[in-house]
């Protein structure tokens, strides 16, 4: 088949198997609307969207970094790309809305978040597998590794902000002093550092079994050859 050769000649096979997840994950929402006449989760691909944008960034940085992009812009990506991560992991949190009386329902939600849910970790941690390379070529290894690990503590964070204080990525720009204001509020409790470290330390931990499970198989590559 032509268009299955095009596709992987033009496309990378982990790339080709997010698009089949993310299509696999489109497909079982639609079941859910014909099953239930309700278009209640049809937010999950808005949050998935979301989930996409670090990869999205990562992706064009991975193609233009070469060409000796102005320190400056390269300053604003890191930042952007920061500044949306947290969606990618977010999704975990969208089980909150888990609330059907029918018990078959119920278990096609489970299903349905959590292979939404897969996917935005997917993005993310394949967003942050690509700019650790970006940034080891610059930074070193050593430094790179601590500033993904606190980049894995503040996601902790933002997801602590858009679920339970409802702020978003762009918030920043659009409310910078409510936003500054619940910040300041928002540190000084207990239980808010713990969420923080709890779901960052997650993160970290995936990071690590992910970037391991990539080098390996990158070593059993050379080794065949």
């Amino acid at each position: 088949m032509k268009i299955f050769k095009y596709i992987r000649s033009k496309f990378a096979p982990a790339h080709i198997n997010i698009g089949l997840s993310i299509a696999f994950a489109l497909l079982g929402l639609l079941v859910r609307i014909q099953l239930t006449n309700s278009l209640f989760y049809f937010f999950l691909v808005w949050n998935l969207f979301l989930a996409g944008i670090p990869f999205l960034i990562t992706e064009l940085l991975k193609r233009f970094h070469r060409l000796q992009i102005a320190k400056p812009l390269m300053v604003v990506s890191f930042l952007l790309w920061l500044l949306f991560l947290p969606n990618s992991p977010y999704i975990i949190t969208d089980l909150i809305h888990l609330n059907n009386k029918h018990s078959y329902i119920l278990w096609l939600d489970l299903f349905l978040i959590f292979v939404f849910a897969l996917n935005g970790l997917l993005l993310g941690l394949l967003s942050m597998m690509e700019m650790s390379k970006i940034l080891q070529e610059k930074l070193g290894r050593t430094t790179t590794k601590y500033i993904l690990f606190n980049v894995c503590l503040l996601s902790g964070y933002g997801i602590y902000l858009g679920r339970f204080l409802r702020f978003n990525s762009w918030d920043i720009i659009t409310q910078p002093i409510t936003l500054l204001i619940k910040l300041l509020e928002s540190i000084k409790d207990p239980k808010v550092w713990l969420f923080s470290l709890l779901f960052g330390g997650f993160i970290w931990i995936l990071f690590i079994f992910f970037q391991s499970v990539g080098s390996s198989g990158t070593s059993q590559k050379l080794i065949k050859r």
